[in-house]
């Protein structure tokens, strides 16, 4: 596996500034993880198929320690209730939702069916500098919990 760090990332990213008065919990009840073999070596409970394809240019869940769909659906339902989404949209769903893990690893995920509201998600790369602004998001009292 290549293990030289990523070069480009998306620069379009945006966390949303303007607070819209939907129903954040409403929003995060509707959306579901599917996962993405890519992002994973282990596949966990995700039920991949492949199991498990990482590719080298992806980064991988593994690192941040996500091994079951819970997991990963209860920060994707995290991300939501801290409006932490992107300005993008796709029908009635955002494109991006970042959360931060109990470790303090910040992940990013990517709405692949904007029918369902399916997800997949993956940790930020150490050298993404939207790292930064996930993790002072996240950790803003206005913002918390």
């Amino acid at each position: 596996m290549n293990n030289s760090p990523r070069r480009r990332f998306n620069n379009k990213r945006r966390i949303r500034q303007s607070r819209r008065l939907e129903n954040l919990t409403d929003l995060a009840e509707r959306v579901s993880y599917a996962g993405n073999p890519a992002h994973k070596s282990n596949p966990g409970d995700f039920g991949l198929t492949p199991p498990a394809d990482p590719r080298d240019d992806k980064t991988l869940c593994d690192a941040a320690g996500i091994f079951s769909r819970s997991t990963a659906m209860r920060l994707l339902k995290a991300g939501i209730e801290r409006d932490l989404i992107s300005e993008q949209t796709r029908g009635a769903f955002p494109q991006n939702v970042w959360a931060v893990d109990e470790n303090g690893y910040p992940l990013e995920a990517q709405l692949e069916n904007r029918t369902q509201g399916a997800y997949h998600g993956y940790p930020l790369a150490l050298n993404d500098p939207f790292r930064d602004q996930v993790l002072a998001f996240w950790s803003s009292d206005e913002h918390a919990l």
